[in-house]
């Protein structure tokens, strides 16, 4: 088995907790109130924010150097959900972990 670094394994569950957490929120909180929330563009930008989490989550885990490609666009794409959901409003768990997910993304990613 390949060695998982400490910092590895904090992306990794930052990731995880990421893809819970922008799946939760737009299956619970954003379908339940409408409007800004359920706009396609935010919308689709969640589900892609959770699913690109997913899989920077599992390349880490698998062990394959393409996770500096994945983690790159995780990072981006964390950034732009933080700040989507942070201009729609009352998604502050949400902000929070992209933000996290981000950072430790963007130093996986060098």
């Amino acid at each position: 088995m390949h060695h998982i670094s400490p910092e590895m394994k904090q992306c990794i569950d930052n990731c995880l907790a990421c893809h819970s957490e922008c799946l939760s929120m737009a299956m619970g909180h954003c379908l339940e109130m409408g409007g800004q929330h359920t706009e396609p563009k935010h919308f689709k930008l969640m589900m892609a924010c959770a699913e690109i989490c997913r899989t920077s989550a599992h390349f880490m885990l698998i062990g394959t150097e393409h996770h500096k490609h994945t983690c790159r666009e995780c990072a981006e794409i964390c950034r732009q959900c933080a700040d989507d959901c942070e201009r729609v409003g009352d998604m502050q768990a949400c902000v929070d972990a992209c933000r996290k997910c981000a950072e430790s993304c963007e130093r996986m990613a060098q």
